[in-house]
């Protein structure tokens, strides 16, 4: 059996790189980052077009954990307030995923007042643990023993890899924030490859440290003004590449491979920034076309409204969208049947007994899981 990888302590940040192999990189990652900015800052309301894609980047960064929900219970699940035919540990995974979009948006809320620093990165924890599977692992604390990682139930001997020792970690956490703030690295997207794979290998908390290190990746990109609305969606990347992406954060303690690493992220922030500007662009285009097609099904003051309140939710109760669209129950009930008989809203599930039944936009789920899978 093969000893286990130990933190590379004293190696960050990286004294030298590669910089031949990475510069080839490093100006088409930041085009393509720039090119993705420019569709979400022709969005005007960003935030609810999009709300399909933050889902479903909360969904892949905890399936690479482990988790199965899949976006459409995720939204059905919020639609109905559970689901019963599931079982106990998909609802688990569902309130995970939940959890991920609610510490996301705690720590976007924080960034109005406070830099991007460890407060808010415990705080995001804590809210990601709350009332889930790992809520009574010190949510909001770095560790106070040590964690190894490793196949489950294994033992230090047999781990993996085992991070840094948990009375050396507060001050190690101490120079990974003083690294998010130098003005020295020639650039932001090698500053944040080196910030996550830091992250990862100090695993500063008893679990979620690798949703935690995903979600860094959007929050550092926005505070560093790469983003100028803190959507980026980079876990399905990751998520297709997981081996290899173990692997290299891997090699970075074992070989001292920071160079790889580095090649392996600026990839990994190219071609997501391709991805979420496909599809953000298609989510726009979507959602021009809606606002002519509505406004003529509905012949309603109300249309753009209820428009933007179905993007928001893509999978709800009709009687949700009565009772909280803020638009007049007999003009909101109305519309409802107007875009059911236009075919734009679909029947998710059936109503059963007081339960009502779900509806769903399914060009938008579609567009944003990438393909035709409602």
């Amino acid at each position: 059996m093969n000893e286990p990888i130990s933190y590379h302590e004293g190696e960050f940040p990286p004294k030298t790189l590669e910089w031949e192999r990475l510069i080839p990189l490093i100006g088409p990652a930041n085009a393509a980052v720039a090119r993705y900015d420019g569709i979400l800052s022709a969005i005007q309301n960003a935030s609810v077009l999009l709300s399909p894609l933050t889902t479903q980047e909360a969904v892949l960064s905890s399936r690479i954990e482990g988790t199965q929900a899949t976006m459409g219970e995720v939204l059905e699940f919020e639609a109905r307030g559970n689901l019963e035919e599931l079982s106990p540990e998909r609802n688990a995974d569902i309130r995970e995923v939940l959890n991920y979009r609610r510490a996301m948006k705690k720590a976007v809320g924080m960034l109005t007042d406070l830099p991007l620093c460890q407060r808010v990165i415990k705080e995001a924890h804590r809210v990601l643990l709350h009332g889930v599977r790992g809520q009574y692992r010190d949510p909001g604390e770095y560790r106070r023993i040590p964690n190894w990682i490793g196949p489950p139930g294994c033992t230090i001997e047999n781990a993996r890899f085992i991070p840094i020792s948990s009375e050396k970690l507060p001050e190690a956490m101490n120079e990974w924030e003083k690294y998010i703030h130098t003005i020295e690295t020639p650039d932001k997207l090698i500053q944040l490859s080196i910030l996550h794979a830091e992250i990862e290998a100090l695993h500063p908390f008893l679990d979620g440290n690798g949703r935690i290190g995903r979600m860094f990746v959007p929050l550092f990109m926005y505070s560093q003004k790469l983003i100028n609305s803190p959507m980026f969606y980079i876990s399905a990347y990751l998520e297709a590449k997981r081996d290899e992406y173990y692997e290299r954060l891997l090699a970075v303690s074992r070989d001292g491979d920071w160079t790889g690493w580095c090649l392996f992220f600026l990839n990994g922030i190219k071609s997501q920034a391709e991805e979420n500007q496909r599809k953000a662009t298609g989510i726009l285009s979507l959602y021009n076309e809606m606002k002519n097609r509505i406004v003529y099904l509905t012949h309603s003051q109300y249309a753009i409204l209820a428009l933007d309140w179905i993007f928001e939710h893509p999978i709800f109760k009709g009687s949700d969208f009565v009772k909280t669209s803020k638009i007049p129950k007999p003009t909101a009930t109305r519309i409802l049947n107007s875009l059911k008989k236009a075919k734009i809203l679909e029947i998710w599930a059936e109503k059963r007994g007081r339960i009502a039944s779900i509806l769903a936009y399914s060009d938008l789920l579609n567009l944003a899981e990438g393909h035709n899978t409602f």
